[in-house]
Parts: structure tokens; C-alpha cells; sequence
């Protein structure tokens, strides 16, 4: 079973500070369970963040979701991985911005 939802967002103009991420990437593997989705999505939500894209995957027990998102400062993306990471059922949580 595969997902894909792609939203656009309003993406703030680039910031000249060098903490500034133009686009986010997270990767996250995770235990094929119902309530491991919504609790990820429900990090970004809080801040009123929109993924530009996310991708979810389920094979037999796993979950892999890749999300991307533009114009998110790179001390938010640490925070929302180290969130992401404290999730029951999630094993792997990956960051790469551009």
C-alpha cells in the first residue's frame, strides 16, 4: 500500500542567515502501525508547517514516509527530527536539507 500527497505551501522569501534551510528533507522508518502517521504530521501541524510533499510506504511491518519542506530554519528541522524520533514505533529518522 502506497500514499503520496503533494501540497503547496506559501514559502517565506530566502533569508540571508546562514541558519536558514531552503528545503528540508526527513526520512523516517517506522513500525507499520496506525497512530505513527498522524503523530508525525501533527509536529509539523503544531507549527503550522505544510510539507511541500510526503510520501508514505507500508510493506508487511514497515512504515517509510519521506517528507519535504521548504523555508524551515535548520535549528527547526533538528527539533522536529529529535520529536520525530521520540515517537512510539519509530526506529529511523533521517534529515537532509539543500
Amino acid at each position: 500500500m502506497s500514499s503520496s500527497l503533494s501540497l503547496a505551501a506559501n514559502v517565506p522569501a530566502a533569508n540571508p542567515d546562514a541558519n536558514f534551510s531552503p528545503s528540508a528533507h526527513f526520512a523516517v522508518q517506522a513500525r507499520a502501525e496506525p497512530g505513527v502517521m498522524p503523530r508525525v504530521m501533527e509536529l509539523f501541524a503544531k507549527r503550522g508547517l505544510v510539507p511541500g510533499f510526503w510520501h508514505s510506504a507500508v510493506s508487511d511491518t514497515a512504515l517509510s514516509i519521506e517528507i519535504r519542506i521548504a523555508g524551515v530554519e535548520r535549528d527547526t528541522v533538528d527539533y522536529i527530527a529529535r520529536c520525530i524520533r521520540q515517537i512510539v514505533g519509530v526506529d529511523t529518522v533521517l534529515t537532509a536539507s539543500d
